[in-house]
């Protein structure tokens, strides 16, 4: 529970990621009813933005990549080239592909299927994160 709540970052973050993942179970469960998908993607990637932001500085992205660059400091939990941070760009490409196709698009369909590819990248970002702060 300690990488969870052990701090105020880690609180933080873990009470953004389940912000997170409960939005998109809420708009998954209640797709039927909404008929502006854009501002879905807008706010799912504003609120990815946050949770992405304070998972790096619970997790060390910043000292990871100092530690890579110089060497002056120790390192944060992931190395700089690892599972983790590699699925991490992979989601983050996914969630930016999403935003630039949604931005070009009229089509609420099309703005739909957009948030579900937004939404499959922050998920796998944050499973594959989360597991892998498990493990180690």
């Amino acid at each position: 529970m300690n990488i969870y709540f052990g701090n105020t970052t880690a609180t933080v973050t873990t009470l953004l990621l389940l912000g997170l993942v409960a939005f998109v179970v809420w708009s998954i469960m209640s797709r039927a009813n909404i008929q502006h998908w854009g501002w879905r993607v807008l706010f799912l990637a504003v609120y990815g933005l946050l949770v992405c932001c304070f998972a790096a500085a619970r997790d060390g992205l910043d000292k990871t990549i100092q530690c890579a660059i110089d060497g002056s400091c120790a390192p944060g939990i992931f190395q700089l080239i690892s599972i983790p941070n590699i699925i991490g760009c992979i989601g983050a490409l996914l969630i930016i592909v999403a935003g630039i196709v949604t931005l070009c698009s009229r089509s609420q369909h099309t703005r739909e299927i957009m948030f579900y590819m937004m939404s499959g990248g922050a998920i796998l970002k944050i499973v594959t994160i989360e597991i892998a702060r498990i493990i180690l």
